[in-house]
């Protein structure tokens, strides 16, 4: 690695060449005087499994790492986690790599409340129906919880991981009623929030978690997938009136509280949205 770079990150996950995190992380960087390397890392390209990738990083230099799809449950089986809430969400997307050893967060969960409280302030998300509950998933319900939500709907293909959310959800929070159904229309049925956490809608998996039909009677949607940012869903739920959430905005929040771990520096977000727009329309 070369020795000019202040800090080396990086991101694991699948499909994620057009990821803009290492966009953001260099920007952030240049705030601060900083050079960032942040470095896509797809375990099939480097011939190493999950584990074997994530092993190899504090050894090869990286200082820290964001994960995402679909590893943010297997990172938390590696790390200590000494946050109990996020113990119980058993999902991590933001890893430390300290002396005594790989340290993880949780950035998605503070990201979407901060998304949510931007767009619709201090509205209650009323009943939520959420599809998809692996490693973000997960996260957004336990945001959705914060937020002050009376009913949880969830949404999964695997149904044996939207039960076992369900039993960790009612651990935590006894009183939020937690339901685990079988068709996504249906959950969304007379909720008054939509949320997508699955890669449906994104780059290569292209599609809507929910047919526009199902979309009558809400009042708000998230998409987490954020490339493309306007995804089908959320052109459905905005032409159909509802208060729309972007997944960009999640990218974003989960990001900027994400380098507070990694640098633990300040940064300037009116600027940083600035200049991603700027930077990334270039790109």
């Amino acid at each position: 690695m070369n020795k000019k770079v202040d800090i080396y990150l990086g991101l694991i996950g699948d499909n994620i060449a057009q990821s803009k995190a290492p966009l953001l992380h260099h920007l952030a960087g240049l705030q601060n005087g900083m050079s960032v390397q942040y470095d896509r890392l797809v375990p099939s390209e480097q011939k190493k499994d999950f584990d074997a990738l994530f092993d190899a990083c504090p050894l090869s230099g990286y200082r820290a790492i964001n994960v995402t799809y679909p590893y943010k449950e297997r990172a938390a089986r590696k790390v200590l986690i000494s946050d109990p809430l996020v113990r119980a969400m058993g999902a991590v997307n933001t890893v430390l790599f300290k002396e005594n050893g790989p340290v993880g967060y949780n950035t998605d969960y503070s990201g979407f409340i901060a998304a949510y409280r931007n767009q619709r302030g201090d509205k209650l998300p009323g009943v939520a129906c959420l599809i998809g509950t692996g490693g973000v998933g997960r996260a957004l319900a336990f945001a959705l919880i914060a937020l002050g939500t009376n009913e949880i709907r969830l949404v999964d293909n695997d149904k044996t991981k939207a039960d076992v959310l369900a039993d960790d959800l009612r651990k935590v929070v006894p009183t939020v009623s937690v339901r685990v159904m079988d068709n996504a229309a249906s959950a969304a049925d007379g909720a008054s929030g939509l949320l997508n956490g699955t890669p449906i809608g994104m780059v290569g998996y292209e599609g809507t978690p929910l047919p526009a039909s199902a979309l009558t009677g809400a009042v708000w949607a998230f998409d987490a997938v954020y490339t493309p940012v306007n995804t089908e869903f959320l052109m459905d739920a905005e032409s159909r009136g509802l208060e729309v959430i972007s997944g960009y905005e999640l990218f974003f929040y989960q990001g900027v509280h994400a380098w507070s771990h990694f640098a633990n520096l300040p940064l300037d977000e009116n600027r940083l949205r600035i200049d991603l727009k700027s930077e990334g329309n270039a790109a």
